[in-house]
């Protein structure tokens, strides 16, 4: 059963890559432990995700949805949205144009 819905938000920035990811990847881990009712990914500091850093989102997405909460992505930044569109995962993640967006949203 996920706790009360308390904001939980993860902030990130520079440049996700593989030698960032296994950190996300940890940090992401411990927020699932605490099953939040939604976890927020904030990219609106992030210049730059490659594979290794999207696969760490989908994962991430896939365990938050296991127990069934809520994954969302927010502030996706212009340089960083065509990644999303090409591997077509903004189609699979729900994505808000800022952390405040997404809160209210649900």
């Amino acid at each position: 059963m996920p706790l009360p819905d308390v904001p939980n938000v993860l902030p990130l920035e520079g440049e996700i890559d593989l030698h960032v990811s296994p950190r996300v990847a940890a940090s992401l881990g411990a927020m699932i432990e605490q099953k939040p009712a939604r976890l927020v990914v904030d990219l609106s500091r992030v210049t730059y995700i490659d594979s290794s850093g999207l696969a760490v989102l989908i994962e991430g997405m896939q365990n938050v949805e296991a127990y069934g909460g809520k994954f969302l992505l927010a502030g996706l930044q212009e340089k960083v949205r065509p990644i999303f569109e090409i591997a077509r995962l903004d189609q699979v993640f729900i994505i808000f144009p800022h952390v405040d967006a997404a809160l209210a949203a649900l």
